[in-house]
């Protein structure tokens, strides 16, 4: 009687089989993930040989190691050819494709409420519309939306929601804004200046930082404009930094100006929460302290927050090239909520807003990480995700994407910018493979 009754169990459990067969996507690893402890501080684990998906990592402000531990090295990346074994890695139950190729300095992107792709292609001046059916692999129509244009990064929809009546684009002096409605692939009028008067920059290594990205409030009432510095850490007295590592407050009409938070070298990508309406920047910190300083960081941006630049650093840490200088700031320099590896180039950042991934991903940071140039060990070159609950970190990260730096240490690929694509997958563009790829649940289809 018991071997009947086991050998039934047997035949339903492989009837169950055939009926429900194991899934292979990404909700089958729910959270059947990694277990492991995040690996804990910087130094040998925290560079590209030790990156993989789904690798978590925990930074603190106790790790920080002195100033000068290591010297400061110019090891900028050898960028090469892809070689043909190499594709970037992803965790299981997830793909990655190559959805759109022959770009030409693809940086941040952004989807429309309709669901086109907005790139900007900055070295040559363009703001490029992509449009994808749902759950394809490459697009239908690649065309250029806006030309001429000065360096162009930062790209918004306005007003929020499903109607915008304008695209916003910051070219690195100034704020524009063509008229606009879902669908169109060109400019339905002449370009609009909102703000004139942003502070430009030049090429890096020298010309100060360029980058200006763009954010509206969830009700739409208030804009956000990034600016980074123009210097590494004020070194000469004399440089303008005025309205510089700071993130700049604006009415929709550019009127309304105030500084909303300083002190943040340069918060290349800001986004707002969907749910909480905080906003958020990833910033890339100074250089020339060694390996392991400063770190780069995600963080939410607190209304009048100062975040040290350049006389302090991770809350009171005293860069020591400003020995001595602004006591008064030192108590009330903010420490921010995610801290990366230093010089890992942290850019554009989104919040996943789809429903293809798991559950446990709704509403999740992602970043890209540029890679780095100032640190003797590569790091970066990949994508991150920031888990949150209900909004808030737990100061933890983890490895998403990665993969572009081969086996001698040179580098293939840079991650710039990311944007969730209508369907639910992820769209990463690479300015050193000059591509746009498409992350997506492994068992989605069309």
């Amino acid at each position: 009687m018991v071997k009947r009754g086991v050998r039934l169990l047997a035949i339903l459990a492989l009837l169950a089989a055939f009926a429900f067969p194991a899934r292979d996507d990404c909700h089958s690893q729910e959270r059947a993930g990694d277990k492991s402890q995040p690996l804990a501080g910087q130094g040998v684990s925290g560079n590209w040989t030790s990156d993989a998906p789904g690798v978590r990592h925990r930074i603190s402000a106790a790790d920080l190691p002195k100033p000068f531990a290591t010297a400061s090295v110019d090891n900028g990346p050898r960028l090469v050819p892809r070689p043909a074994e190499a594709w970037p890695r992803v965790g299981k139950g997830f793909k990655v494709v190559q959805f759109l190729s022959g770009l030409d300095n693809p940086r941040l992107i952004r989807t429309a409420p309709n669901g086109d792709i907005f790139v900007a292609e900055s070295g040559p001046g363009r703001v490029r519309i992509i449009r994808a059916a749902d759950g394809a692999d490459h697009p239908d129509i690649n065309e250029v939306f806006a030309s001429g244009l000065d360096k162009p990064f930062g790209i918004a929809f306005y007003p929020p929601g499903p109607d915008p009546q304008y695209v916003y684009i910051c070219n690195t002096g100034a704020v524009i804004r063509f008229p606009y409605r879902s669908g169109d692939v060109k400019p339905r009028g002449a370009e609009e200046t909102v703000v004139p008067d942003i502070p430009g920059g030049g090429l890096l290594r020298g010309g100060g930082h360029w980058t200006r990205d763009i954010a509206f409030s969830v009700d739409g009432r208030k804009m956000f404009v990034s600016v980074g510095s123009h210097s590494n850490v004020f070194e000469n007295p004399n440089e303008n930094e005025d309205r510089r590592a700071d993130i700049l407050q604006y009415n929709p009409d550019g009127s309304g100006f105030r500084i909303f938070a300083s002190g943040i070298r340069n918060a290349v990508g800001i986004a707002v929460h969907p749910q909480t309406g905080e906003l958020w920047a990833s910033v890339n910190e100074r250089d020339g302290l060694g390996d392991d300083l400063v770190p780069d960081y995600i963080t939410r941006v607190k209304d009048g927050g100062f975040y040290g630049w350049p006389w302090y650093y991770i809350g009171p840490h005293q860069d020591p090239r400003h020995a001595g200088a602004h006591p008064e700031l030192r108590e009330k320099v903010l420490v921010p909520d995610i801290l990366l590896q230093s010089h890992s180039a942290s850019l554009e950042m989104t919040f996943y807003t789809g429903r293809q991934f798991p559950r446990e991903f709704a509403d999740d940071a992602f970043a890209c990480e540029h890679g780095s140039w100032n640190r003797a060990r590569r790091t970066g070159y990949k994508v991150i995700r920031v888990p949150l609950k209900g909004g808030v970190p737990s100061g933890e990260y983890e490895d998403f994407m990665t993969g572009f730096v081969t086996q001698d240490g040179n580098v293939w690929g840079r991650p710039v910018g990311i944007t969730v694509a209508r369907d639910g997958a992820l769209l990463v563009t690479d300015d050193g493979a000059n591509v746009i790829w498409r992350i997506s649940c492994a068992g989605k289809t069309k």
